[in-house]
C-alpha cells in the first residue's frame, strides 16, 4: 500500500513553552554546494520577526506586518551570497509575547515559528533542488538579550534591550562555528502534532505587498556634547568618522552624538576587550527643557530642539554589558534587533577593570524606498525649509506601513494615513503603500460596520470618524489611479461603514452619540488635538451634553465621497441614495446645530463653537456658498478651538473652497516656528508636541504642487489633469509635478492682476486650465 508523501510545511520551532516575555532565538543550517546555483529563490517568514543571514551577510528583515487573516512572506534570491563548499543559512527570530504589552502594530499568533522554503536552480541543467526549514536545522535561545518596556507606565513598542555580550554566540552566522550544543528544530506538520492550520495566520501566507525596506550604512554627523570624559574631543569625532577609540580602565564617559536629522535606523557597535563595561544607549528626538512640575507622567518642554546648553535629552534607553571577547580581527558586535528612532544618541559608558576599544559606532538607516520626484519653488522662501522637513517626515513615517510616529507607537491610523497617502501621490505617484493600507482597513472591519481606527494592531481601538476617512482614502485613489476593480472590491466595506452611521441617526436626524472620551466608552470620538479640548482628550467638549456635530459632518462627507465612488463603477442607484441621505443630514444640522447668525455649533443647541465645524460646513457644502468666506474668516479670528497640524489639511481645503486661500500665509506660522526651533521633521501638534515626527504635518507636500502649482486630477485616474494655480499671496511659483500620467512642468508669475502660466505636459494628456 502506497502512503501519500507528506510535503514539508517549511515551518519549524523550538518546542519551548511560551511565556509573557519577548524572546530572541537563533536558527542555523549548514548547506554544502558543489556548484553555485544560478538562482536560489526562497520564501521566508516568521512569527513574529526575523533577520536572515547568508554566510554572515544580512539579506532580509521581516516579515511585513500582517494580521490574524493575512500573513506575509518575503521572496529573496540568496544565490549571490552562496559559495562553493560549506554555506551557513541562519536567522535571528524575535518571538513577541502572545500576551501583548506593547508593539501593538505587530500581530502575533498562537503558532510561534520560522518559515523558509524555496529552490536552488542549477544553471547548467536547469534542475531545481528544494530547500526548506526542517528538523535538520539547529536552534538556541539568546538568553543574554532581554526586552524591556520603554518606561514602566507607558509601553508603546517594548523593543528596548538589556543585553550582555555572549562569547558562546561569537561567529554563529559563519562557518567553523561549533553548534553541537544547539537543539534540533521541531517541524510543524499539516496532519500531525505539532500541527499548524493552513487556513489561518501565520500559515496562510501571502507575498509581501510593498517593497522591502532599504538599509543603508550611515554615520553620525558630529559630537553634540561631552558631558563627562577625559578623552580628547577630537578622538570622539574620529570615532564617529570610522576610527577606533580606546577608553582606559575605571573611567566614565557621557557623550551626546548628533545624527544631523531625525532618522530611523539600526544602531551598530563593534568592541574589542572591555569585559564588564556597562553602556547605556539613549535615543532621543530632541533636547527639552525641565517641566514646571516633574512627575512620572510629565515630559520635558520642547523649544529649540538643539539647545544642548540649557536642555537635556529625553528618550528611551538600551543597556549593554560588553562581553570582552572581541579583538581587532573579530570584534564583539552589538546591534539591537529593532530599528530605533533618533536625532540624538547619548552614550553613558562605565569602563571596568579591562580597557575598552570601540572599533566602530554607526547605524543603518532604514525606511520605505520612497522615490520623491516632484520638485517645487515659490516666491515665499520660508516654504523651502518647510518642504524639506515635510518630505523627511513622510519618509520617516513610512516603513512596512504608514505610521503615526516612528518614535512612539508606529501604528497606522486612518486619519493620518489618508493625508500621508495624498502626500505620497503628490511627490511620487506611488500607490503601492496606499493599496496595502486600503486592504488593511478592509480586513479590520468590525461586527458593527466600523473599521478599527488603526490597523494592523493586536488591540481594538475605534474612532468612528476614522472609518469615514477610510472612504476618503478610496476616493483619493479613484481620482489618482482610476482603478475600478479596487473600488468595486472595497465598496461593500464603504457601505457597511455608512450603514453604521445610518443606524445611529437620532430623532433629530443627526448622528447620535456614537462615542465619547477615550477609555470611558467603547468608541473614542476624537476629532483633533487642541488646548480647548484637553480635558476631553481631543473630543469637542459638547460630547458631555450629547452628540457632536462633527460626526454628522464627517458622515455627510463620507456619503458624498461614496456617491462618486458608486457612480464611477455604474452603481447609480446607490450614488443617488447616498446623496439623498447626505441632504437629509445637512438639513438636520442646519436646523439643530446652527445659530441665528449662521455659525455652526459643536452640538445640537450647545452654544459652543469650533473652527472645525465651520471648516466642515464648507467642505460638505452644508453652509450656503455665500456664507463660506464669512464663517471661515470668523473662525480664524475668534478664540475658538482651532484646527491643529492634524486637521490643517481640511482647513486649507476650506480656505481654498471659500476663495480666501491668501489667508494661508498666516497659517504657515506653526511650520515656520518648527523651522525656527530647528526641527528636521514636523511635530505632531502645536499643543504639546509629543512627537517631533508625525506625517499628517507634511502638508506642504500637497499644498505646493497641488494647489499653488495647481496640478490635480480633473477626472478619475488623472484621465484629465487640472492645472489651475492658486496665486494667493505668492508672486511666482514653478516646479515639476510627478503624476501617474508623467511629469507636468508648471511655471507662473504674477504681473499686476494677471497671472501668466506656462505648462509642459506629456503628449496626449488632456489639460484643463
Amino acid at each position: 500500500m502506497n502512503r501519500m508523501k507528506i510535503p514539508p510545511t517549511g515551518w519549524i520551532w523550538t518546542g519551548t513553552e511560551e511565556t509573557s516575555e519577548n524572546k530572541l532565538f537563533h536558527f542555523r543550517k549548514e548547506l554544502s554546494l558543489d556548484i553555485l546555483p544560478e538562482t536560489a529563490l526562497i520564501n521566508i517568514s516568521a512569527d513574529t520577526r526575523y533577520r536572515l543571514y547568508i554566510n554572515g551577510v544580512s539579506v532580509s528583515f521581516g516579515p511585513c506586518k500582517g494580521d490574524d487573516q493575512v500573513w506575509y512572506y518575503e521572496t529573496v534570491d540568496i544565490a549571490p551570497y552562496l559559495q562553493v563548499g560549506q554555506n551557513i543559512i541562519c536567522a535571528s527570530v524575535l518571538r513577541l509575547s502572545p500576551i501583548p504589552t506593547g508593539n501593538h502594530s505587530i500581530w502575533r499568533t498562537p503558532y510561534p515559528g520560522f518559515y523558509l522554503k524555496g529552490d536552488l536552480c542549477e544553471s547548467a541543467s536547469g534542475e531545481t533542488t528544494p530547500i526548506y526549514a526542517d528538523e535538520t536545522w539547529k536552534w538556541i535561545e539568546n538568553t543574554a538579550t532581554k526586552f524591556v518596556p520603554e518606561v514602566a507606565h507607558s509601553i508603546y513598542l517594548d523593543i528596548f534591550e538589556v543585553a550582555t555580550g555572549n562569547p558562546t554566540l561569537q561567529g554563529w552566522q559563519y562557518n567553523n562555528f561549533d553548534d553541537s550544543n544547539w537543539n534540533d528544530a521541531i517541524p510543524y506538520s499539516m496532519f500531525q502534532s505539532p500541527r499548524m492550520p493552513m487556513a489561518t495566520s501565520p500559515a496562510n501566507l501571502h507575498p509581501r505587498p510593498v517593497p522591502p525596506m532599504f538599509e543603508r550604512t550611515t554615520r553620525f554627523t558630529g559630537i553634540k556634547e561631552i558631558r563627562q570624559s577625559g578623552v580628547d574631543e577630537q578622538k570622539w569625532h574620529a570615532l564617529i568618522s570610522g576610527n577606533s577609540l580606546e577608553l582606559a580602565t575605571n573611567t566614565e564617559h557621557i557623550i551626546e552624538i548628533d545624527a544631523g536629522e531625525l532618522t530611523t535606523g539600526f544602531l551598530m557597535f563593534e568592541f574589542a576587550g572591555g569585559a564588564g563595561t556597562a553602556i547605556e544607549i539613549l535615543t532621543s528626538e530632541a533636547y527639552v527643557y525641565p517641566p514646571a512640575e516633574k512627575t512620572v507622567f510629565s515630559r520635558g518642554i520642547k523649544g529649540d530642539r538643539t539647545d544642548s546648553k540649557n536642555g537635556y535629552l529625553e528618550g528611551f534607553t538600551d543597556h549593554y554589558t560588553v562581553g570582552g571577547f572581541g579583538d581587532e580581527q573579530s570584534p564583539e558586535y552589538y546591534e539591537p534587533f529593532w530599528f530605533r528612532t533618533f536625532r540624538f544618541t547619548a552614550l553613558k559608558i562605565k569602563v571596568g577593570a579591562q580597557p575598552l576599544k570601540i572599533s566602530d559606532f554607526s547605524y543603518r538607516e532604514t525606511g520605505y524606498p520612497l522615490e520623491a520626484k516632484t520638485t517645487v519653488e515659490t516666491s515665499d522662501p520660508t516654504l523651502t525649509p518647510i518642504w524639506d522637513i515635510s518630505l523627511r517626515t513622510l519618509r520617516r513615517c513610512m516603513h512596512e506601513t504608514y505610521e503615526d510616529c516612528p518614535f512612539y507607537e508606529q501604528l497606522q491610523y486612518a486619519m493620518d494615513a489618508r493625508t500621508q497617502i495624498l502626500y505620497t501621490y503628490a511627490v511620487s505617484a506611488d500607490d503601492r503603500m496606499a493599496r496595502r493600507t486600503i486592504d488593511d482597513y478592509h480586513r479590520s472591519l468590525r461586527y458593527d460596520g466600523l473599521t478599527n481606527c488603526c490597523w494592523p494592531t493586536v488591540s481594538g481601538n475605534v474612532i468612528p470618524g476614522f472609518s469615514l476617512f477610510y472612504i476618503m482614502m478610496i476616493h483619493d485613489h479613484m481620482m489618482h489611479f482610476g482603478d475600478q476593480e479596487l473600488v468595486r472590491r472595497y465598496l461593500p466595506t464603504v457601505d457597511a461603514i455608512l450603514e453604521f452611521f445610518h443606524r445611529n441617526l437620532n430623532e433629530q436626524g443627526l448622528v447620535g452619540q456614537v462615542g465619547g472620551i477615550i477609555r470611558t466608552k467603547e468608541r473614542w470620538s476624537f476629532i483633533d488635538w487642541t488646548t480647548h479640548w484637553e480635558r476631553t482628550a481631543g473630543v469637542p467638549d459638547a460630547i458631555l451634553q450629547g452628540p457632536i456635530t462633527m460626526e454628522s459632518f464627517l458622515y455627510i462627507y463620507g456619503l458624498q465621497m461614496a456617491s462618486e465612488l458608486s457612480e464611477f463603477v455604474s452603481k447609480n442607484e446607490n450614488a443617488g441614495d447616498y446623496l439623498k441621505r447626505a441632504e437629509t443630514v445637512k438639513m438636520a444640522i442646519n436646523q439643530h446645530c446652527q445659530d441665528e447668525d449662521g455659525f455652526y455649533l459643536d452640538g445640537p443647541s450647545v452654544l459652543k463653537y469650533s473652527q472645525h465645524c465651520q471648516v466642515w460646513a464648507v467642505l460638505t457644502e452644508t453652509a450656503p456658498k455665500e456664507k463660506w468666506a464669512q464663517i471661515i474668516r470668523k473662525s480664524l479670528k475668534e478664540d475658538w478651538p482651532k484646527c491643529s497640524v492634524a486637521m490643517a489639511f481640511e482647513l486649507f481645503r476650506a480656505l481654498e473652497k471659500a476663495d480666501i486661500y491668501e489667508e494661508t500665509n498666516a497659517l504657515w506660522e506653526p511650520w515656520r516656528e518648527m523651522v525656527k526651533n530647528n526641527l528636521t521633521t514636523c511635530q505632531e501638534n502645536d499643543v504639546d508636541a509629543r512627537s517631533d515626527c508625525h506625517a499628517w504635518g507634511a502638508l506642504a507636500l500637497y499644498e505646493i504642487p497641488s494647489v499653488i502649482l495647481g496640478v490635480r486630477p480633473a477626472k478619475p485616474g488623472f484621465s484629465a489633469i487640472s492645472v489651475k494655480p492658486n496665486p494667493a499671496y505668492f508672486d511666482w511659483a514653478k516646479g515639476c509635478v510627478h503624476t501617474p500620467k508623467g511629469e507636468i512642468q508648471v511655471e507662473w508669475e504674477r504681473n499686476g492682476d494677471d497671472i501668466k502660466v506656462n505648462v509642459i505636459a506629456p503628449d496626449g494628456v488632456e489639460i484643463i486650465s
